[in-house]
């Protein structure tokens, strides 16, 4: 009975390493977008609140107004990395569809590289953005506004780091793939 090389051991031990890699990063990135999914029953009750208060009852809340798009801002900050996660991105499937597995794993690479640098841009240039609010304590310009807005602005570049986590995880698959691992882990991977 013939054993398995050793090179071909280690190559197996690394695919199954990184396949285990991306796999913790898809959890978490799960719970993370199932988690601020919430936000969005919280918008949509929040609105309609603010909707009756005011044409009912004629009351109005500049707080309620300007709660309603602090929590759109986290829903999207996170939501982009969960539908980038399940495949739900702007992607031209009427082409990609109809490329080989190979080709799809190319591009998979390449779209995964491109968001890579796109997010590592927008982190290092948002960190300062919130750091001055942070470090003249922002608030809202409207009297019974929001504080503490810096807060909100955080959420720029945890959102894009996490996005990036994401799209590292696309790009280890789409190497895997393109090595001739097994069948794509990632739904971007699928047609």
């Amino acid at each position: 009975m013939a054993s398995a090389s050793p090179a071909g051991a280690s190559g197996a031990g690394k695919a199954a390493a990184a396949r285990r890699v991306v796999g913790a990063i898809d959890k978490v990135v799960d719970r993370i977008g199932r988690a601020a999914a919430w936000l969005t029953l919280a918008i949509a009750l929040l609105m309609a609140v603010d909707v009756l208060l005011r044409y009912g009852f004629s009351i109005g809340s500049v707080w309620a107004q300007e709660l309603e798009w602090h929590l759109l801002s986290p829903l999207v900050l996170l939501g982009m990395t969960y539908a980038l996660q399940k495949g739900d991105h702007v992607r031209v499937d009427v082409f990609y569809a109809r490329y080989s597995p190979r080709t799809q794993a190319a591009v998979d690479l390449v779209a995964a590289l491109l968001a890579i640098a796109f997010a590592f841009f927008v982190v290092r240039y948002s960190i300062a953005y919130v750091g001055q609010s942070y470090a003249i304590n922002e608030v809202s310009a409207d009297p019974g506004g929001l504080t503490h807005r810096w807060l909100l602005k955080a959420l720029i570049p945890v959102g894009f780091a996490l996005f990036a986590v994401q799209a590292f995880a696309q790009a280890i698959d789409a190497l895997l793939r393109l090595g001739g691992a097994t069948a794509p882990q990632h739904p971007a991977g699928q047609a």
